[in-house]
């Protein structure tokens, strides 16, 4: 089944912010902990469910950063700063990124244009989002844990959807955390994700299948739980399959990685109209997509 209703999911799980773009809440004995960041407009909405829903900020004391793209990383400044000793966590890769002059300037840019793309501007005002080079933490990997006190949070390296991209894992809740790397449940849908590198990406999904999982936290358009958490990570392998398999169609007909772009762009963006971003994003996530993939199909041969 799935969900994108703020509020509780379980005992100690809250699903924050709205349906295209949500952060959840893992509650310890210890201190609760913050996973993804979100988009930067939800800063008022996510206050205000905090308030709504009981939950002890002060509690909060630590964040997990799945990936560092703008959309999964826009609240961070947001409870960093309202909380100077947050202990943030990403992976080494994103701390790089996350330190660049250039990716911090798409962050800001992008999560801007998104805004307004979506008639949120006004969302933005009052508020302290902007990502600068004063938010720091410790870089966590492959085999990684963080102790909330009764829960453990268990840290994957799941590349593909991008070169930072890492996986949380919670035994005592057999919630799964892929954040994009797991596919994106759009409708009834899944979405295939892996925009660095796709062969990655179908690695990563091909692991997290090892594991048993009864609650798949998304970062776009809600968690998922029941059998079909069960089965999803075999269905988005499948999607991802399926979608490989026509972008090596397109190119193979149109011999032109610029023209597979546009005709995936065309085609996707016509299935998904109200897809969190638009052409200006999307083009570049699907060039990043059909090039690996042309790059794959040319050492084949």
């Amino acid at each position: 089944m799935r969900s994108c209703n703020p509020g509780r999911i379980g005992e100690r799980l809250w699903y924050l912010g709205r349906e295209e773009s949500g952060i959840y809440l893992l509650k310890g004995d210890a201190c609760s902990l913050i996973i993804s960041g979100g988009m930067s407009y939800l800063a008022p909405v996510v206050r205000n469910q905090l308030d709504a829903f009981g939950i002890d900020e002060r509690k909060i004391q630590k964040l997990l950063i799945l990936h560092s793209h703008f959309d999964h990383v826009g609240l961070v400044p947001f409870f960093r700063r309202r909380c100077p000793d947050l202990q943030v966590y990403a992976s080494a890769r994103a701390w790089q990124i996350l330190q660049m002059p250039k990716g911090i300037e798409t962050i800001n840019n992008f999560g801007r244009l998104v805004a307004a793309r979506r008639g949120m501007t006004a969302w933005l005002e009052g508020y302290d989002l902007e990502w600068r080079n004063d938010v720091v933490g410790k870089a966590v990997s492959e085999g990684a844990t963080i102790d909330l006190g009764g829960l453990t949070v268990q840290i994957l390296e799941t590349p593909g959807h991008s070169s930072c991209s890492i996986s949380a894992y919670v035994t005592e809740l057999q919630a799964l955390f892929p954040s994009d790397g797991g596919g994106i449940p759009y409708g009834e849908t899944i979405l295939p994700s892996g925009n660095s590198n796709f062969t990655q990406y179908q690695q990563s999904l091909e692991r997290l299948q090892s594991l048993k999982v009864e609650i798949l936290c998304a970062d776009h358009y809600g968690y998922v739980t029941g059998p079909e958490a069960e089965n999803y990570l075999c269905r988005s392998s499948e999607a991802a399959r399926n979608y490989r398999a026509m972008v090596e169609a397109i190119y193979r007909r149109t011999g032109s990685v610029d023209a597979t772009v546009e005709e995936l762009v065309r085609e996707r963006l016509s299935q998904i109209p109200d897809f969190i971003i638009g052409p200006e994003i999307y083009t570049g996530v699907c060039r990043q997509t059909a090039r690996h993939i042309a790059g794959a199909m040319e050492e084949k041969t």
